[in-house]
C-alpha cells in the first residue's frame, strides 16, 4: 500500500492552523457579536406584525424557494464529489487540448458548467415560482442569460485562482500551501475591491440618484453617521425584479452606496432613509472590508488544510491524479473546495447575521425613528415575501440577516431603552 505523500502536508497543517488563529482572533475582535450592547434582542411574536394569512403565504412561499434550493446545492455538493472523487472528472481533464494551463482555464469552464447545468431544472422551478408570484419582471430569455453571465463570472474567478494554485505548487511543492494561501488571500481582497466596477456592472445599469429632497437628506444623513460618500447609485432592478433591496460593496475607492430603482417608487421617502441610514451603517462600520479581511484569512485557512488533503495519497489515486500540480487534480480541488464553502456557512451568516444587527441598529440611532424603521421591515417582507419564521436549522446555516421579527425586536429594544 502506497504511503501519503509528505509534500505539501506539514507546512498545509501549519498554515491551516495559524489562519484560523488568526480568523477567530479578528473574528473576535471585528464582529459585533452583541447586537444590542447590555441587552438581548428577543424576536417579536409574527401575529403583531403581520396578519395570519400573511404569515401563512409567506410561509407556503418560503417552502416553495427553501426545498428546491436545498435540492439544487444538494445536486452541486453530488456533481462536484462524483466528478471530484472518481477519475470522471480527471478524464475530462485530460481531453483538453494545450499546455497545463491551458488545461486549467478549458477544464475549470468545463466542469463549472456541468454543474450549472445539473442545477438549472431546478434553478427554472425557483424562477417560475418567483414569476408566479409576481417576484420576478423577468423573461425567461434573459433570465437563462443573466445565468450563462453569473456562470461565466464563476468560471473567471475559480479559473484563476485555481491556476495560481497549481502554477504555485509546480514551482514549490514543499511549502506551496503557505504560498498559495497567501496569493489566495490577496486575490480575495482584488476580487471584493474590483467587484463593484467590473461584475456588477454586467448585471445592472447605474444611475446617481436625482438631485431632490431625497438625495439632500440622504446626504445629511452621511454627515450625520460621518461617513462621506460622493454619490447614491440606483441600478435598474426592476427589469428584474419587484422585489425592494439596497447594499454597499467594495471598499475603499470602489465603495458604493446602491438603491435599487423601486426602492424610489414603492416606498415612502421616510422608509427609504431608513434603507439608506442601514447602509451607510455598513460603510461607517467599513463592514465590506471587515468580511473582506474576514474572507481573505479564512480562505488562507483553507488553502492550508486543502495543502494537507492533497498529500493523501489515496484521495489523489481515487481522483486520478498524481500529484497538486498535476492539471488532472482540478476536479478534486472543486469538490473539497464547494464541501468547505458549505461546512464555513454557519460561520460566515453568523458573523453576516451580527453585522445586519449593527447596522440596523446603526440606522435607528440615525434616524431616531422605530416605528418607520418596523414600517419599512413590513413592507420589505411583505414585497418579498420572505418568510418571517423560517426553520432554525435553515436560519442557522443559510441565514445572512436577522429575522424580520429579530429586526423589530430590536427595533422595539431600541425604543424601550430610549425612553
Amino acid at each position: 500500500m502506497e504511503q501519503d505523500s509528505p509534500t505539501g502536508a506539514r507546512t498545509g497543517l501549519v498554515v491551516a492552523a495559524l489562519a484560523g488563529a488568526v480568523f477567530v482572533v479578528l473574528a473576535v475582535v471585528l464582529v459585533p457579536w452583541h447586537w444590542f450592547p447590555g441587552e438581548h434582542v428577543h424576536a417579536v411574536a409574527d401575529d403583531s406584525v403581520f396578519t395570519k394569512a400573511q404569515i401563512e403565504h409567506n410561509e407556503h412561499v418560503g417552502w416553495m424557494f427553501r426545498l428546491p434550493s436545498w435540492a439544487n446545492l444538494a445536486i452541486g455538493l453530488g456533481v462536484s464529489l462524483w466528478l471530484g472523487l472518481s477519475k470522471r472528472g480527471s478524464r475530462i481533464v485530460q481531453r483538453m487540448p494545450g499546455p497545463w494551463w491551458t488545461q486549467v482555464l478549458l477544464a475549470t469552464g468545463v466542469l463549472t458548467v456541468i454543474v450549472w447545468v445539473a442545477q438549472l431544472p431546478l434553478s427554472a422551478r425557483g424562477q417560475q415560482v418567483a414569476r408566479s408570484e409576481g417576484l420576478s419582471s423577468q423573461g425567461w430569455g434573459s433570465w437563462l442569460l443573466d445565468g450563462l453571465i453569473g456562470t461565466g463570472v464563476a468560471w473567471a474567478f475559480t479559473a484563476i485562482g485555481v491556476l495560481v494554485v497549481l502554477a504555485i505548487a509546480r514551482r514549490a511543492p514543499r511549502t506551496w500551501p503557505a504560498w498559495a494561501a497567501a496569493a489566495g488571500a490577496c486575490l480575495a481582497m482584488i476580487g471584493s475591491f474590483v467587484y463593484p466596477v467590473v461584475v456588477e456592472p454586467l448585471f445592472n445599469d447605474f444611475t446617481s440618484l436625482p438631485d431632490g429632497r431625497l438625495r439632500t437628506e440622504i446626504f445629511a444623513l452621511a454627515e450625520k453617521e460621518k461617513v462621506p460618500i460622493d454619490d447614491v447609485l440606483v441600478a435598474d432592478a426592476s427589469r428584474r425584479t419587484t422585489t425592494l433591496n439596497a447594499y454597499v460593496s467594495g471598499f475603499g475607492s470602489t465603495r458604493r452606496v446602491v438603491l435599487y430603482d423601486n426602492v424610489l417608487t414603492d416606498l415612502p421617502r421616510a422608509e427609504t432613509e431608513v434603507i439608506v441610514a442601514h447602509e451607510l451603517g455598513h460603510a461607517k462600520h467599513d463592514d465590506v472590508l471587515v468580511g473582506t479581511v474576514l474572507g481573505a484569512v479564512g480562505s488562507a485557512s483553507g488553502i492550508g488544510l486543502l495543502g494537507w488533503l492533497l498529500s493523501r495519497r489515496r484521495l489523489l489515486d481515487r481522483a486520478g491524479a498524481d500529484g497538486p500540480g498535476d492539471p488532472r487534480v482540478i476536479p478534486l480541488v472543486l469538490a473539497l473546495a464547494a464541501v468547505g464553502a458549505f461546512v464555513a456557512s454557519p460561520v460566515q451568516n453568523t458573523i453576516s447575521r451580527a453585522v445586519e444587527a449593527r447596522a440596523d441598529l446603526t440606522s435607528l440611532e440615525a434616524t431616531g425613528d422605530p416605528d418607520t424603521f418596523v414600517q419599512m421591515q413590513r413592507q420589505l417582507t411583505l414585497k418579498s415575501l420572505a418568510d418571517p419564521t423560517p426553520p432554525r436549522v435553515s436560519q442557522f446555516w443559510f441565514g445572512s440577516h436577522p429575522t424580520v421579527l429579530q429586526r423589530v425586536g430590536l427595533a422595539r429594544l431600541f425604543e424601550r431603552v430610549g425612553e
